[in-house]
């Protein structure tokens, strides 16, 4: 079994990578958060490791004098005990682009990773050190160093978001790209890296004006139901990470149902990409369809009940019919060309899904009424 110490366990990055990596059963995590360098002595003096994450850090302290601290006095002091007791480790180091700037954080971040490359050097055990920009996605503190999540807080908490600079574009990386990046170094022996200072990818730009245009139309999702190409990677990522800032209490939302002597029906999902999805209930003896389309494909799957499937070839009248229980999800193909209905045959409400291919359009609806 291998020993992996987290510092900085609680923050952002350490609480990801601690999940994934406690899957793992052949893996000992030790979690270390910023408290007392007593406890890291007697950590690394009563254990051997294979990798050490130096995650802890500080970047938005009420003292300055917490920089020099959180940054670069725990890292002198963490490879001050590795010396004392002669261990032998990796170690992983995020460090931050601001360490290319000239500021209090970026100095003492630069000062921690110099470091560490000294500390490689003279004891010949490998240090990566990976500097991380604008990191988002689900456990990420909003309104403290983080756009994306300060954004998504507020806007699934009825907040207003205030932009200074909407034009101003900024590279992301998503959390589980990062803990990939990371992890490499448990699995991968030997990992080829030409640079001691590592830019983890794939990164992300977009402008802040897009950032927050597409988090408003996400959360516009829960009254049009339009969910947006997922195929874009950025997207996919930041919805994820939007729905992750609302409260237990605000996770549900109501449907529209169109509701008559049937049953009722209503709208569960719809895409541009992928077109939509529906849902209905119909009593017992009770008929829905009796149309056809040109260009429209459809998907039928009885959940519940019973139904009968019917069509007939608009062309040469040629029918057909197919019996269908819910307690088969039998998925049922509508081809054009053919009017179509849905026959509830059973002696209890039917719940049946559909699906399309293109959402209705109202001005070109491409459905013909015709019975079957």
């Amino acid at each position: 079994m291998k020993n992996i110490l987290i510092t900085g366990s609680n923050g952002f990055i350490g609480k990801n990578l601690k999940i994934f990596l406690k899957k793992n059963i052949n893996l000992n995590i030790i979690e270390y958060d910023i408290n007392s360098f007593e406890t890291l002595d007697e950590i690394i003096k009563n254990n051997n490791f294979y990798v050490i994450y130096h995650l802890a850090g500080v970047n938005r302290p009420q003292n300055e004098i917490e920089y020099f601290y959180g940054n670069v006095e725990l890292t002198n002091k963490l490879i001050n005990f590795l010396e004392k007791f002669n261990k032998v480790c990796k170690i992983v180091f995020s460090s931050s682009i601001q360490a290319e700037l000239d500021n209090l954080y970026g100095k003492t971040k630069k000062e921690a990773e110099e470091l560490l490359l000294n500390y490689s050097k003279r004891t010949g055990n490998k240090v990566y050190i990976y500097r991380f920009q604008n990191v988002f996605g689900k456990w990420c503190k909003p309104n403290y160093n983080s756009v994306v999540a300060t954004f998504c807080y507020n806007l699934t908490h009825n907040k207003e978001i205030i932009i200074n600079d909407p034009e101003k574009v900024i590279k992301f990386i998503y959390i589980d790209d990062v803990i990939k990046n990371l992890i490499r170094h448990i699995y991968e022996n030997d990992l080829d890296v030409v640079d001691s200072i590592i830019y983890p990818t794939p990164f992300y730009e977009v402008s802040l004006a897009k950032l927050a245009e597409l988090l408003k139309n996400f959360i516009k999702i829960r009254e049009n139901n339009i969910l947006p190409n997922f195929e874009n990677k950025f997207e996919k990522y930041l919805y994820s990470t939007l729905i992750s800032y609302y409260d237990l209490s605000n996770l549900e939302y109501k449907a529209i149902k169109n509701e008559d002597n049937r049953g009722y029906l209503f709208e569960f999902i719809k895409s541009n990409f992928a077109g939509q999805i529906f849902i209905s209930r119909t009593k017992p003896g009770i008929t829905r369809g009796n149309h056809y389309h040109h260009t429209k494909v459809e998907k039928f799957c009885v959940v519940e009940g019973k139904a009968k499937i019917s069509f007939r070839n608009i062309l040469n009248n040629e029918k057909y019919s197919i019996i269908v229980d819910g307690e088969d999800c039998k998925i049922v193909d509508i081809p054009p060309g053919y009017t179509h209905n849905i026959t509830n045959i059973g002696d209890r409400d039917l719940i049946t899904v559909f699906w399309a291919n293109e959402i209705f359009d109202p001005d070109n609806p491409d459905t013909y009424y015709e019975e079957v």
